[in-house]
């Protein structure tokens, strides 16, 4: 299922798109770039890595964040909301992948787009646990434009250099065991270490 956004005047309408499982199935091989043959069903890999473009958000104290600063580690870019079913429904799955995974090799960078910012995201992840992604917030949603997003959620793959590897539109389990050994694969081999560089952590109670 994809959550899609439709921008009139500012207003934003999600509804359930028919084809397509809300999990995606890891059991067949991926279209697009060559991916291990338990990859991501959906994946689809850029024909080259191409540079993602500028994209500046701000982090839970509401102070300036980009993209480029997490340049040197393998990021998951995932653009969602809480009003989008399957994006909440794989929140608890990227938080697990973020504390598996998360240091200076990697790092799940979840970027709400929610309208009501912090106030919106911050008491979410109270709610439902959410305890190792730090909040990142688009309140202005522009980065469905400077990314192309058909819908949500949609998670970009971007590699050590900034240049995204591919995407996934629809939700995926994503500490799995074939969806943590393809990730590991674009780290080196690695697994996570104290995070050492990019902006701060903000955990969800400040």
């Amino acid at each position: 299922m994809l959550c899609v956004g439709l921008a009139g005047v500012g207003l934003w309408t999600a509804f359930a798109r028919p084809a397509g499982p809300e999990i995606l199935r890891l059991d067949q091989p991926a279209g697009g770039a060559a991916t291990p043959a338990a990859g991501l069903e959906k994946f689809r890999g850029a024909e080259a890595p191409k540079p993602v473009p500028p994209l500046t958000f701000v982090d839970g104290d509401g102070r300036r964040a980009d993209l480029a600063d997490f340049r040197g580690r393998l990021v998951l870019l995932n653009l969602w909301a809480t009003w989008c079913g399957p994006c909440v429904k794989e929140m608890p799955s990227l938080d697990r992948l973020q504390a598996q995974l998360g240091g200076d090799a990697f790092q799940v960078v979840a970027l709400s787009l929610d309208r009501g910012g912090r106030d919106v995201v911050a008491p979410f992840y109270e709610r439902t646990g959410v305890k190792n992604l730090s909040l990142f917030l688009d309140p202005a949603s522009g980065a469905m434009q400077t990314l192309g997003l058909r819908g949500l959620p949609t998670t970009l793959l971007v590699d050590q250099e900034g240049r995204e590897l591919g995407r996934v539109e629809g939700a995926v389990e994503w500490d799995s065991p074939a969806v943590t050994a393809f990730l590991k694969k674009h780290m080196g081999g690695s697994g996570g270490a104290p995070q050492g560089r990019g902006p701060a952590v903000v955990k969800t109670g400040g």
